[in-house]
């Protein structure tokens, strides 16, 4: 009996995978898989840290600038070691360790590093400042300045008493001009580099992982420092200003170059601005004035409505329309509407403010408010002439109807569009809520205190310390007086403001109508009854 014919072997070309061979060929796309698995897990949230109380989400929480202007956080962490040099002197390791003097404005307050040394607030247990958000986004925690930064300062009581934290006031310790001028220099220089930076962030934050040591990070380094050189680039006419000082900005010409102005060829007066930070408390109140109107905001009245206010704020924490997080700036909104600033802590004579109110009565309630928490007047809200008020017009010459043109254009298309900025020709009279936090006095913080305020602007001081927050309850304000050494100098790691300089000019607000001429017992009196406020 024959065999059955066997089959023909397969030829190897034409058999099936084993197992092995399957696992070769599918390799390739389970690792494309992973990575790309890998990457959306990474990269693609954008979410912000949040806060369920309004205070702290006020003074952490994300305006949505994080988005386009957000340092990864790591590198801000790592940048004050790295580029130690570009920090004021007072804070360069060699000086960490000094003291302050016994006396005088900075009596008391220990020496600071690192962002501190700008005048940034941290609260124990904090790894950010008070005024610094963070949000994972684009596969990195990254982190920027929020409206605390500008709107949130300390006081202290004497020079060995720890300082308080008191949110809404002008955060007139905070030097905006020397930030940016830190990361500017910074990324100019030779160490804002992976070989720099790399190292600091393994210190800092323990064992880098390959992927972060030798990909994210020297791209991220890399993309950050271009993008600090673009803006020291077009911010290049800040550096042709006099220095601003703690507790100053230039809001609307640093609008202007997101609007690309050639700010080389602007005529010299619309250059200068710098000015106060506000308080923003009571913004309920300032929605409406005594003639039904809203009250006209911004120191020289260009906008009426809080709304626009706030978005166009928000501008300055590095958002943009398409990034800005409209819900998150609606909480803290929503929070300001009636925040209300703390009274006046220390003793006040009673007897002397009751002398004080009909002087407020007669000089000031016509323009700001009957009190510091009855905002009427007939006045309040409006804008006084420049002709009349006479103060200095540098921050209203660099406000012009250009700009007002050109700021109606933002959020196009978007039910929030801008439409209520207008150029105007004199300052706005303010409410006077808190005015006990809201030292040095006038729009460009010419004048250090309110007993300043009531002399002839020939007999305010022509020079003082700005920075300081010692409290000065006698004449209401912040310490400012200078050791006779510090004059023209450095005054104990303070900022000596200088009034002769073009915007600081402290003439103005002065004659009978506003009480500079009443004798010195008056004087006192009012200064007593504003305490109340």
């Amino acid at each position: 009996m024959t065999e059955p014919a066997r089959p023909a072997p397969t030829p190897a070309a034409h058999r099936r995978p084993g197992l092995l061979g399957r696992f070769i060929v599918w390799l390739p796309w389970i690792v494309i898989l992973l990575v790309a698995l890998y990457a959306m897990a990474r990269f693609l949230p954008d979410e912000a840290v949040t806060y369920t109380d309004p205070v702290q989400h006020f003074k952490y929480g994300s305006t949505g600038g994080e988005r386009e202007s957000g340092f990864p956080y790591w590198i801000w962490q790592a940048l004050p070691q790295v580029c130690a040099e570009h920090l004021p002197a007072s804070a360069r390791p060699a000086a960490a360790s000094a003291t302050r003097p016994a006396t005088g404005p900075a009596a008391g307050t220990p020496a600071v590093t690192g962002y501190a040394a700008l005048g940034l607030i941290y609260e124990d247990g904090r790894d950010l400042p008070i005024g610094v958000s963070k949000r994972r986004n684009l596969g990195l925690d990254r982190v920027f300045l929020n409206c605390a930064a500008c709107h949130t300062s300390t006081v202290r009581d004497a020079p060995d008493a720890a300082p308080r934290i008191i949110v809404g006031m002008p955060a007139h310790r905070f030097d905006i001009r020397a930030f940016e001028t830190f990361f500017f220099n910074c990324a100019a220089g030779p160490k804002f580099s992976r070989e720099f930076i790399v190292p600091e962030i393994d210190r800092l934050a323990g064992k880098l992982n390959p992927i972060d040591r030798y990909l994210v990070y020297p791209v991220a380094i890399a993309l950050m420092r271009e993008r600090l050189l673009m803006l020291r680039g077009r911010f290049e006419f800040v550096f042709d200003q006099p220095e601003w000082g703690p507790g100053r900005v230039d809001t609307f010409n640093s609008a202007k170059v997101l609007f690309n102005f050639p700010m080389k060829m602007l005529p010299a007066q619309e250059l200068l601005g710098a000015s106060d930070f506000p308080s923003i408390w009571n913004q309920r109140k300032r929605m409406t004035r005594d003639d039904g109107e809203r009250m006209q905001l911004h120191w020289d009245g260009n906008n009426n409505h809080t709304e626009e206010r706030n978005k166009s704020a928000a501008f300055g924490t590095g958002t943009t329309p398409p990034t800005i997080d409209l819900a998150a700036i609606g909480r803290v909104e929503d929070w300001l509407l009636d925040a209300t600033p703390p009274q006046y802590p220390y003793p006040i004579d009673r007897e002397r403010a009751a002398r004080g109110a009909p002087l407020y009565a007669e000089y000031c309630a016509g323009c700001h408010g009957a009190s510091g928490s009855d905002f009427r007047g007939a006045k309040v809200g409006h804008v006084t002439p420049i002709a009349e008020i006479g103060t200095d017009r540098a921050r209203l010459d660099s406000y012009t109807r250009d700009l007002a043109v050109n700021q109606a254009t933002l959020y196009a298309g978007y039910p929030h569009r801008f439409q209520h900025f207008r150029k105007t020709w004199g300052y706005a009279n303010m409410p006077l809520d808190g005015i006990w936090l809201r030292a040095p006095y006038l729009h460009n913080g010419s004048v250090p205190t309110l007993r300043d305020l009531l002399e002839p602007s020939s007999m305010r001081p022509a020079k003082f310390a700005r920075g300081s927050d010692l409290y000065d309850r006698e004449r209401v304000g912040f310490a400012s007086a200078l050791p006779d050494a510090a004059i023209g100098s450095d005054a104990a790691g303070l900022f000596v403001f200088d009034t002769t300089k073009p915007g600081n000019g402290n003439a103005g607000h002065e004659g009978h109508a506003y009480g500079t001429d009443l004798p010195d017992a008056d004087k006192e009196a009012l200064v007593e009854f504003l305490k109340t406020f």
